[in-house]
This record gives C-alpha cells, sequence and structure tokens, in this order.
C-alpha cells in the first residue's frame, strides 16, 4: 500500500536543488505527483505530492531532505496529504491560454472573474516578465499563462470573453485545446 505526503519548501535558488530533493524521494521509493516548481525573483518556491510506500514514514522523508547540503537556509514543510475524489470534468486541463503585452495591473483578476462566469475550473497558472524583441518598453512583455477545465458546453463564450477581455486590455490573447 501507499500514502501521500505534500513537499513544500521555499529559499534562495540553487542549481541542483531539485535533483537532489527529486532523487532522494525517488531512492525512498517516492513518486512524484503534482508538482510545481518556480524561481520567483533570487528564490524558488517547489511543491510536490509524493506517493510513498507505506514503510516510509513523513519524519524519514523530512530528516532525510534536511540532510541534504542543499538545503542550508531553506524552509521545509512535510504534512500528510489525502486525495480528492475525482472531480469529474472540472478536474483535467481542456484548454492553455496565453495572455502577452504589457504588463496590466488586475490581469489576472480579470481573466479568473471570466473563468468563473463559465464554469471553468483554473487547474494552473503561471505569470512573469519575459524578452522580446517587439513588445513593451525595452524589449520586455509580460505573459500570463492558463491551464484550464472548460465545460464543453461553454467552451466557445468562455474563450470568446476571454480574448474580449485580454483585447479591452490591449493584449495579444492566444489559445489552443488540450487532447485528452
Amino acid at each position: 500500500m501507499t500514502h501521500n505526503i505534500y513537499v513544500s519548501m521555499s529559499g534562495p535558488d540553487r542549481i541542483g536543488l531539485v535533483a537532489a530533493v527529486s532523487a532522494s524521494l525517488f531512492d525512498r521509493g517516492g513518486n512524484l505527483r503534482d508538482t510545481s516548481f518556480a524561481v520567483l525573483g533570487a528564490g524558488f518556491e517547489f511543491f510536490c505530492v509524493v506517493e510513498l510506500p507505506d514503510e516510509v514514514s513523513q519524519n524519514d522523508v523530512e530528516s532525510e531532505l534536511k540532510s541534504l547540503d542543499l538545503m542550508a537556509g531553506i524552509s521545509l514543510s512535510i504534512s500528510t496529504y489525502q486525495d480528492l475524489a475525482d472531480q469529474g470534468e472540472t478536474s483535467p486541463v481542456t484548454h492553455w491560454i496565453e495572455v502577452i503585452g504589457n504588463d496590466r495591473p488586475g490581469l489576472v483578476a480579470l481573466i479568473s472573474e471570466v473563468f468563473g462566469e463559465f464554469d471553468a475550473n483554473l487547474v494552473r497558472m503561471s505569470s512573469g516578465r519575459e524578452q522580446s524583441g517587439n513588445i513593451g518598453a525595452l524589449g520586455v512583455r509580460y505573459v500570463t499563462r492558463f491551464e484550464v477545465s472548460i465545460p464543453s458546453k461553454r467552451t466557445g463564450a468562455c474563450l470568446a470573453a476571454v480574448d474580449n477581455t485580454a483585447g479591452q486590455l490591449q493584449l495579444i490573447c492566444n489559445w489552443g485545446s488540450v487532447r485528452r
């Protein structure tokens, strides 16, 4: 049998940290499930759900991770994770959406409201500045990426509303469907 834990860590970014942590978890029989890593300024945030054999405890994993050289000064939190029941149609990602242009305060709030109006579930989101040759001051553009689950009967209207909202903010909107 297996059980799941939730591992969360943050601190100064270090090359090789994800490799060391994932190898340590693998060596304990762990299987990374949902995982996210992001560099935020000079720091990072990493969190994941790990499926472990029942004989490997949460305390075993915490001790092992804390012993890694790269973990000095890193904030680590480990807790029990209870799998949620299948969410049905709102669980899988059906579409990706990118909104691109100059940074616009309120962008995430406005687009998220559109998703709510169409019963779309926001599964993942990332945003940040990227180098570009032709958009924004000094060749910098702001890109927000969404992965969403949109109910099939509301897909066209939802995507049109997102595109319209982006257009009102003078931003470019690209999207595509994800094969299931």
